[in-house]
């Protein structure tokens, strides 16, 4: 999460609200460009220019965001099995070393947000392996696909308007590549999210997205000294940045073991 946007402009975007929209939601490819032209008339009654319009013609059905959101198997393993197959051993290992090299950030960081290095660097590399795999899926084609899908439509709806009103200002380019949900950076963040805690800048730079990650956590309730394992203060900020138990819980250990020591985190 990235160079900082005006916070009084995010909030008013959080205020937006649309009508309940004409354009129909589907479940295969066979409406999506249809489905496109509408949604485009609604955006431009939303507010969303040019560039955004032609961005959102430009995206196409993306079948593999669609088979990926609908396998998340990795979700359903035990603690146990969900760190051995993300790495958590050697997300523990690298997060030490990178606490010790970006000593001065993270202390920027904790001192401007209250968050401990342990769980940002956790999150960095469970998300992308500390920036080196960021995906390479179309993230607007992403995110235009599960808008269009019926499944998530309306949340995906809300991330589509945050996307296009980033391409609009010129801090998302058409062409971005994210993940398979159309999550971008080094964090891997939504447009939503981009636009609230983000400020819209570049997410690829390691110290944007750290920034931007802390933000999202103390804006969610994280409070500084509190713990964050479960049960304490400030695990309820680790379930706000994912829905799934496992991953909370993955997250809340590797960062313990990063910021106390301790075993390796698939041990």
């Amino acid at each position: 999460m990235r160079t900082v946007l005006k916070f009084s402009i995010a909030l008013a975007f959080v205020g937006i609200s649309h009508p309940a929209l004409a354009a129909q939601c589907g479940r295969s490819a066979a409406g999506f460009d249809n489905w496109k032209q509408e949604f485009a008339q609604e955006a431009r009654g939303q507010g969303i220019g040019q560039a955004g319009i032609s961005a959102l013609m430009g995206t196409h059905y993306n079948a593999a965001t669609i088979s990926a959101d609908r396998g998340q198997k990795s979700f359903r393993l035990s603690l146990d099995q969900f760190l051995a197959k993300r790495g958590g051993s050697a997300i523990v290992a690298r997060g030490r070393a990178l606490k010790r090299s970006y000593g001065g950030l993270f202390a920027q960081i904790e001192q401007r947000y209250g968050v401990p290095p342990g769980p940002l660097l956790a999150i960095w590399g469970m998300e992308t392996g500390f920036g080196a795999v960021h995906g390479n899926q179309h993230a607007l084609s992403a995110v235009a696909t599960l808008a269009y899908d019926c499944r998530r439509s309306d949340f995906f709806t809300d991330q589509l308007y945050a996307a296009l009103t980033l391409v609009d200002r010129g801090a998302l380019s058409p062409s971005a590549r994210g993940s398979m949900h159309g999550e971008i950076g080094q964090t891997q963040f939504l447009p939503k999210n981009i636009l609230n805690y983000g400020g819209g800048g570049n997410l690829d730079n390691s110290a944007a997205a750290l920034n931007a990650t802390a933000n999202f956590l103390h804006a969610h309730g994280w409070r500084a000294g509190g713990g964050y394992q479960p049960g304490e203060s400030n695990f309820g900020a680790i379930q706000a940045w994912n829905a799934a138990t496992v991953y909370q819980r993955a997250i809340a250990q590797i960062g313990r073991q990063i910021d106390g020591g301790g075993a390796s985190a698939d041990q």
